[in-house]
């Protein structure tokens, strides 16, 4: 029976009444295969969200919404104190929904395989604010693997200017879950990850981070990306992370352990203000990637698929790079990036370097970096980058020093003319450094010069660093105006045809499928840290589930004397792996631009081992995640660009491990020779790291071979057709 109101005699109590019935209608949304279904929601006129996966509650009913200081873009005088009319997190009424659905395939310009799907069903609901006129767009994309949602800021009357003072996206889980996890922090993502229950990261967060060169920690808050697992006879896999990160602050995630819950914290200024917006404008895609098997989150490409396609017209330029570098030698301690000991502070443009006394330790002089462009060319790298080439480096730690560098006058000892004539005549390209020292407003200022520079002498890649903090003063290397810093500096390379391999930058959230040159970043704790604090060996079966969910990182791997007391007497750090699992990460871990980090002297030595480095290719048409668990172990298949010819690496936490790798993924009726790269019988990555094997086999798709992985190890397989 349908009741009928008389709108005559009805009450104020039951008007609200019905109003509140109304704001509690769902709109629900499936994914694709149905499998997930994403339900929206207004609760006295706040938004809510909800998610299943195959019936059960992923995410329970979670609060959206932001807080603002005001809709004129200014800032109060003082910023603690808030006004909550200004807030866009309740008040709400609908106004509208849109359905809509994309179902397409795109080929990235370097990627993991040839091409990604994008299939996608899409809600878009517009919430009108009526105290303040305002409406709002909050976008749900469900694929098969996750949900992503942002807030859209259409133009109107009265939404033109505002400042945010906090985002309130809410993941609010059923349950306590395993959690792979790093401190927050404004400045850094070089943490060692931590392995705990939601609940338990409050008692391990102060043990968790050390020390670093810019460091701005937020207590009780993660980074993402944040993984985590539900265990159980059922177990399920969440990623949580942010895309298309454009004209807004990086995000970390507030932990609420006791309920399970995670919100969203976005890097400020020195202001405390989080945003300045002006409509039309959106923000970044909040990402929930879910699946019942490890290996499809590791596979997910749905970061990228919630960026936009790219609009570079020539993307000729961009191309799979592997590079050496004069680098470890400096991050050991073996050498220096400085070129002398100045008599007093250092002056660019006015200090004469000829009174410069040398220090005797500079790594980038002539000879030397002839003798590893020599060692590069003859097996057959692309590049090799040369870190220290410049003057300048002399004072600039910790000085808080705007200008540093001017990214074109090298030192005295590196002629860069005779270099790149003698790079090109062995068919290599030098890779040009430029460290800003956090002063990136110094290199918005030389930008322009420093890449005609490269352009006159052939360069066509730069590696670029941000240690320090950041200058403008009082910004973060995650606020909103270091995130467009990137950004300009990635479009202004394009200009010039350069691509960016970025180190202490922000990390990736898909973003390359817009800005294809941006190739790769570091923004996370790499190889270096293996001279410094240390890696555990969990770290790598870690990272691929985390920081390169987003996009490639430069983990600079490929290490073969992995003692340092090699070098220095008595010292005890060492690189906890084997050398075998450092052919593994090559394979493992995706990076377009690929660096053999280790000293021509060491790979001498393992030649035959070395061979795998040369052969394993950097950009590939297939992927295949055989087998995976985050902070245990990765095993991973990835067929060549352009070729039959496939690569399998494996490796394992600091715990012993046996794999079979069933090779039914390769063609049928087809022989293939697979050259195995293994670790020893009594390998060890502390006791006996260099003990390794390499053998020969036949095999088809029908073969299948267990592999042994020693603590901390793994193997490697070169797999190519045997021509009839």
């Amino acid at each position: 029976m349908t009741k009928i109101f008389d709108m005559k005699k009805i009450t104020v109590e039951t008007f609200l009444f019905l109003m509140a019935c109304a704001n509690f209608e769902a709109q629900s949304l499936q994914s694709p295969d149905g499998k997930f279904v994403m339900d929206f929601q207004l609760k006295q006129g706040i938004p809510y969200y909800h998610l299943t996966y195959n019936g059960n509650t992923v995410i329970e009913d979670s609060k959206l919404g932001l807080r603002l200081f005001n809709d004129t873009g200014a800032i109060p005088i003082n910023t603690k104190t808030a006004d909550t009319k200004f807030d866009l997190n309740n008040g709400f009424t609908k106004n509208d929904e849109k359905y809509d659905s994309k179902n397409e395939t795109w080929q990235p310009v370097l990627g993991e395989k040839k091409s990604y799907i994008n299939h996608y069903n899409e809600l878009a609901v517009t919430l009108h604010q009526s105290t303040t006129n305002r409406n709002i767009i909050i976008k749900f994309r469900l694929f098969n693997d996750g949900l992503g949602f942002r807030y859209e800021f259409p133009q109107q009357e009265n939404l033109n200017y505002f400042t945010i003072r906090e985002e309130d996206s809410e993941f609010d889980f059923p349950t306590d879950m395993k959690a792979w996890w790093i401190v927050a922090d404004y400045d850094s993502q070089e943490y060692p990850y931590q392995t705990t229950k939601i609940s338990e990261i409050p008692a391990r967060w102060d043990q968790a981070f050390d020390k670093h060169s810019s460091q701005t920690l937020i207590k009780g808050a993660v980074q993402s990306p944040l993984m985590l697992k539900k265990e159980g006879k059922e177990p399920l896999y969440i990623n949580v992370a942010e895309a298309a990160v454009l004209h807004y602050p990086a995000s970390n995630l507030e932990v609420d352990a006791q309920n399970f819950k995670f919100k969203t914290h976005l890097t400020p200024d020195r202001q405390g203000a989080k945003g300045y917006i002006q409509t039309s404008s959106v923000t970044p895609w909040r990402t929930v990637i879910v699946s019942p098997k490890a290996e499809i989150v590791l596979d997910s490409k749905m970061l990228f698929n919630l960026n936009e396609p790219t609009k570079y017209k020539d993307t000729s330029y961009i191309k799979p790079t592997k590079y050496m570098g004069v680098w470890w030698e400096m991050i050991i301690g073996k050498s220096q990036w400085a070129y002398g000991e100045p008599k007093t502070n250092i002056h660019i443009g006015t200090t004469d370097y000829s009174k410069v006394t040398p220090n005797g330790k500079h790594a980038a002089n002539n000879k030397k970096v002839k003798e590893y462009i020599d060692f590069a060319s003859e097996n057959g790298f692309d590049g090799l980058l040369v870190e220290g080439w410049n003057i300048g480096w002399e004072d600039w730690i910790n000085h808080s020093k705007e200008f540093v560098f001017d990214f074109i006058t090298p030192n005295p000892d590196f002629d860069i003319k005779i270099l790149n004539e003698y790079a090109h005549s062995k068919g290599l390209k030098l890779i040009m450094h430029h460290e800003t020292s956090g002063s990136a407003i110094n290199y918005e200022r030389w930008a322009d010069q420093a890449f005609q520079l490269m352009n006159t002498y052939g360069y066509n890649s730069v590696k670029t660093g941000y240690v320090g903090d950041i200058i403008p003063r009082g910004e973060h290397h995650y606020s909103q105006w270091m995130i467009d810093h990137y950004y300009r500096i990635v479009e202004k390379a394009n200009d010039y045809k350069i691509m960016v391999n970025s180190h202490e930058s922000v990390r990736p959230g898909g973003e390359s499928r817009t800005y294809p040159n941006w190739v790769s970043a570091e923004a996370a704790r790499g190889t270096e840290h293996e001279a410094f604090l240390g890696n555990n060996p969990d770290h790598q079966t870690i990272l691929p589930f985390t920081r390169w969910i987003g996009g490639s990182m430069d983990y600079t791997p490929g290490i073969f004397q992995t003692k340092l007391d090699y070098y220095f007497p008595g010292d005890k750090r060492f690189v906890k792996t084997t050398l075998v699992k450092q052919l593994a990460l090559y394979v493992v871990m995706y990076m377009p631009v690929q660096m053999a980090a280790d000293l021509p002297e060491n790979y001498k030595k393992h030649m035959d081992a070395f061979q795998f480095i040369k052969d394993v290719a950097a950009d590939w048409d297939e992927t295949k995640i055989l087998s995976a668990e985050p902070g245990d172990y990765i095993i991973t298949a990835r067929k060549a660009k352009g070729t039959e010819n496939w690569f399998v690496g494996g490796i394992t936490d600091e715990n012993k491990r046996d794999y079979k790798v069933d090779f039914s993924f390769l063609n049928k009726n087809q022989k293939y020779e697979a050259t195995i790269y293994q670790d020893g019988k009594d390998a060890d990555y502390i006791d006996n790291p260099q003990d390794y094997a390499i053998y020969k086999k036949t095999i088809t798709n029908k073969s299948k071979i267990k592999f042994k992985m020693a603590r901390s190890g793994g193997f490697a397989v070169t797999i190519k057709p045997v021509k009839n």
